[in-house]
């Protein structure tokens, strides 16, 4: 397969995992994005610069999982490789639970689509196959690449000599009076500590537990808003990672007491309110059943924390050819 291109714009979606209950399964895409140029050079090497968040700190070579992404891509298609200069506006948060390398990865990914020839060979199940390859789960990958809310699972297929497993991934509906807000602490934490301290089992009850909140979220976000508060009630991962996130949880404990639904964001330290419209401010944001919990909870003092009100999402990753 030949390249069909050499210069392509891509624009990905933060994204929320977990949701609460939905563990490596439900995911949401958030309207803050990374914008990201991919140039396919005569010569070979790699250029990246990158503004924003982890300027300075990402790897500028073969090493940026945007390059890493793009190159598994090609491979995949048999497409040649080719230098790349890569230039990445980054607004998603590093480290926050906020699908900043899903987002990369994905980046990466359908710029691949869309540099070669016949971009079908890399069309979306394929993506989120390669995708959740590199990232272990697909639970950001499958917002980040789709839009909107999903539901991902992994399926087994007896064809061929040996089982294989299947990513897949289905569009949920979400109610038009939800209002995600993103409350943003100015820590990081990587992945691997928030998985770190996950128990390799749990009790019974709690499992029939979450499987019956897990099935409620998903009434909760098409049809029943009202019921985001005990749609979102989890017990299989967050109460043991307050060690690692005691102020996360601290705020997701007040507001839930004030009646909001309120998460931590995948691995965190984020904290996802899934809130509900109640008006509309004459500046035209929303107004919501949030709003008075939160301020209460920072108490005007936000410490290096933000608020960021953001919309759903709902095309998940573009990208274009340029030129």
């Amino acid at each position: 397969m030949r390249l069909r291109a050499d210069h392509v714009r891509v624009r990905v979606p933060a994204t929320s995992a977990n949701l609460g209950p939905g563990f490596d399964a439900l995911g949401l895409a958030l309207g803050l994005h990374d914008d990201l140029e991919v140039r396919a050079l005569g010569t070979m090497g790699v250029r990246v610069e990158v503004t924003g968040e982890g300027a300075g700190q990402v790897p500028d070579d073969e090493q940026h999982l945007v390059v890493r992404a793009l190159r598994t891509a090609l491979d995949h298609v048999g497409a040649p490789q080719a230098g790349l200069h890569l230039i990445c506006h980054n607004r998603i948060p590093h480290g926050r639970g906020l699908g900043s390398s899903a987002a990369a990865v994905v980046a990466g990914l359908v710029a691949a689509r869309a540099l070669v020839s016949e971009p079908g060979a890399l069309d979306d199940d394929v993506v989120l196959q390669l995708a959740t390859a590199m990232e272990g789960h697909p639970d950001n990958a499958a917002p980040a690449l789709l839009g909107g809310a999903t539901l991902a699972w992994t399926q087994e297929s007896a064809g061929g000599s040996a089982p294989t497993a299947q990513v897949r991934a289905a569009a949920l509906t979400v109610h038009p009076d939800i209002v995600p807000i993103a409350v943003v602490p100015s820590v990081h934490l990587s992945t691997r500590t928030a998985r770190g301290v996950l128990p390799a089992s749990v009790p019974h009850v709690d499992a029939a537990f979450q499987a019956a909140r897990s099935a409620l979220l998903v009434e909760a976000l098409g049809r029943r808003p009202d019921l985001l508060l005990p749609a979102t009630q989890d017990r299989l991962h967050q109460e043991y990672r307050r060690a690692v996130m005691p102020d996360s949880l601290a705020l997701v404990d007040t507001l839930r007491r004030h009646e909001v639904a309120a998460v931590v964001s995948g691995a965190g330290p984020t904290v996802l309110v899934l809130a509900r419209r109640t008006g509309t401010a004459p500046d035209g944001t929303p107004l919501t059943d949030a709003d008075s919990a939160l301020s209460e909870a920072f108490g005007g003092v936000m410490a290096g924390w933000q608020i960021l009100p953001l919309p759903v999402d709902q095309t998940g990753a573009q990208a274009h050819v340029v030129g």
